[in-house]
This record gives structure tokens, sequence and C-alpha cells, in this order.
């Protein structure tokens, strides 16, 4: 081997986002990777591996982030699979798999026996194949088009405007903004098994700017980026459409021409959007099932769920 491979912990962080540079040509916020992995109020923190050459130069990254997953009353220690870099140099030599083996032999010790992620579709094969993990279903992605003032939208690719783009779009928000950080998990409350959304993951789940709006008497939480991506909704009875009207009048406020949503089938809120919403096939879910104790078919995910939101 021409690396070797250490434990992840926090003082390597500022080395995590270097190789991040080095992958996707570009460095997140100093505080991004800290927030991110600071999963104390788990019990577990730091849970990966960081792979250096020969001159200390990071070249391979994976870890997961510990969360608890809620099976009825009972909160069970799990971890999402998260960040996966390798370092161009260092591509088709294994590194992928070995960090991957290693990790989960890490979650095992921690006492980490349940492992989601959601890969995309050119990682599937590997992961199912090559790293044993199993899929029980394939999310959808609804998404609603929306026609934004086009003198608006011109304007805000302009560099001049992009300050006051920023300024308005706080405005406009801090109308329907509520003060909380995020919402109950709508699977949760169909029946299924969930990611568990308490205080601790409350004050946790800050590394991404997310924002919780009210519209009538519904509770929606949302990311704002070249889209509105919905990450979970509290929907009062009989307010759905009133809910997708008074998002896509905000979509329009600020400019973005597209709301998305991704959700498992059998929840809910699947159902409320397939009913008038255009989809297409999404994540898939897969599952490191190591001690065979909780039925991961039961377990459902909404866009919130996904780390990336």
């Amino acid at each position: 081997m021409d690396y070797q491979v250490e434990k992840l912990t926090a003082a390597k962080l500022a080395d995590v986002a270097q190789l991040h540079a080095a992958v996707y040509g570009a460095i997140p916020s100093a505080d991004f990777f800290p927030k991110k992995y600071n999963t104390a109020f788990t019990g577990v923190e730091y849970v990966g591996y960081v792979a250096y050459n020969a001159q200390r130069i990071p070249v391979g990254f994976y870890a997961v982030i510990p969360c608890f997953m809620q099976f009825g009353d009972k909160p069970v220690l799990a971890a999402q699979s998260a960040d996966t870099m390798t370092h161009p140099g260092y591509r088709y030599k294994g590194l992928f798999v070995e960090l991957s083996n290693m990790t989960f032999q890490l979650c095992r010790d921690l006492g980490i026996n349940l492992v989601f992620g959601f890969p995309n579709q050119n990682s599937l094969p590997g992961a199912i194949n090559k790293l044993g993990w199993q899929m029980t279903h394939q999310l959808d992605c609804f998404i609603i088009p929306v026609t934004p003032l086009l003198l608006r939208r011109a304007l805000n690719k302009l560099p001049y405007f992009k300050n006051r783009v920023s300024h308005r779009r706080k405005k406009v928000l801090a109308k329907y903004a509520v003060k909380q950080n995020i919402i109950d998990n709508s699977v949760v409350k169909d029946g299924f098994a969930g990611v568990l959304r308490n205080d601790d993951y409350s004050r946790y789940k800050v590394y991404n700017e997310s924002h919780v709006i009210r519209i009538g008497q519904s509770l929606i939480w949302i990311k704002i980026s070249h889209i509105l991506l919905i990450g979970d909704m509290t929907i009062q009875a009989g307010e759905f459409d009133q809910a997708i009207t008074g998002i896509k009048k905000l979509a329009k406020k600020l400019s973005i021409k597209e709301i998305h949503f991704h959700a498992s089938p059998g929840t809910g809120l699947h159902s409320l959007f397939a009913a008038g919403c255009q989809s297409i096939p999404s994540f898939y879910a897969l599952f490191q099932d190591f001690d065979k104790q909780h039925p991961i078919e039961n377990i459902r995910f909404t866009s919130a769920d996904i780390d990336t939101f």
C-alpha cells in the first residue's frame, strides 16, 4: 500500500476539508465538518477513517454519522453513511472498500448495529456486490414546477445583485419562519420506523442551513438553493393543497423555478404528493444490518433524513 489509514478525530477534520477541495474543487466553510461530525449527543462521534499518503496528504475518507432510529417507543443507535471521498490520484486501488469495511467494524465495536445510506445509481452495484448493502426500497422525487418572475430571475444571476438577492430572500423567509429548527418525523407519525428527531438532534442539525415555515396551520421544513427542497411536512387535515399553493407562492417570490420532495412509498406524504405531482425515481434506501434485530423493511425516509439536507 502507498497510503496509511488512521481513525477520524476532530483534529483530522481540516484534512477532510482539504480532501474535499481536491475532489470537488470547493472548500466548505471552516465549521461545516466540525458541526456535521459532532455527534456527541449519541454517545459516539468521529466514526470513520482517513487515508494519508507518504507526504501526509489526505487521499481517502469514509465516515458515518451516528443518530437514533425510532422503532415505536424504542430509540436504537444507528448511523447514516455520509461522506465518501477518494483523491483522483488514488482511485481504483480498493481504498473505498477498505475504508468502508474498517468503518463497519468500528460501528460494531461501538454498538452501532444499523447503518443506512442513499447511494446514487452509479454506486449501487458496488455497494450491494462488494460491500453487502441490503436495499429495501427506492424513494421517489416529486417535482413541482414554478414560474418565477423572469426579470427578477435574470437579475439574480448578475454578480452585482447577489448580495441583494440573499438579503431579500431572508426578508421573505422571515415572514413565514417559526422559531424551531426541525419538525417531527412524518413517517413515525404514519406508524413506520424513522430517524428520531428529538431536542438533541435539533441542536445538532445546524451544519446545513434550513428553515421551518408555517403556511396556514401546517409546518414545512425547507432548504433553499437553486431549488426549494422540502424536507418534511406536518400537514393539518385537509390543508395539503393550501400548503402546496403557499409553497409555490414562496418559491415564486424567491425566484426559484422548481420544488422538490423525496419520500418513501407507502407514507402519508408520498400518497398526497403522488395524487397530483410528477415524480421520478430517487435515492435507494440501503442498509447494513449487523445484528438482524430490527425490521429494516419498516423504515421509511423523507428528504430531511438525507445528510445533505
